[in-house]
């Protein structure tokens, strides 16, 4: 059994998304971006499949040249190699599932760059 907050000890950056791995189990991969209003994950695609969480705030979704408004308790699955990108328009908290196969270290570079 493995237990995580996604709200607990949250940190925000002024100039871009705060990563922080949750836990990692058999099958997947828990991870929590947060994003200051303003902060921006640049277009990317995956390896593999995702689900993406909208815990609290509201952001813009760039995807397949439509932009999509995220707002709290919104979800979102792509298959791999789809391009996207995020925009937070408030402070935004959102829970990233990757499977186990994909790598948290590919999300970690994607604000580093």
């Amino acid at each position: 059994m493995k237990t995580a907050s996604i709200l607990k000890d949250l940190e925000y950056n002024e100039t871009k998304p705060v990563i922080k791995v949750l836990f990692e189990t058999s099958f997947t991969k828990e991870i929590r971006i947060a994003m200051k209003a303003g902060t921006e994950m640049k277009k990317h695609q995956t390896s593999f499949p995702i689900v993406v969480q909208m815990i609290d705030g509201s952001l813009d979704f760039g995807v397949n040249d439509k932009v999509l408004n995220l707002e709290k308790g919104d979800l979102i699955a792509l298959e791999r190699s789809i391009p996207h990108d995020l925009k937070a328009k408030t402070d935004s908290i959102v829970r990233l599932t990757l499977t186990k196969y994909d790598q948290t270290d590919r999300v970690e570079k994607l604000v580093k760059e």
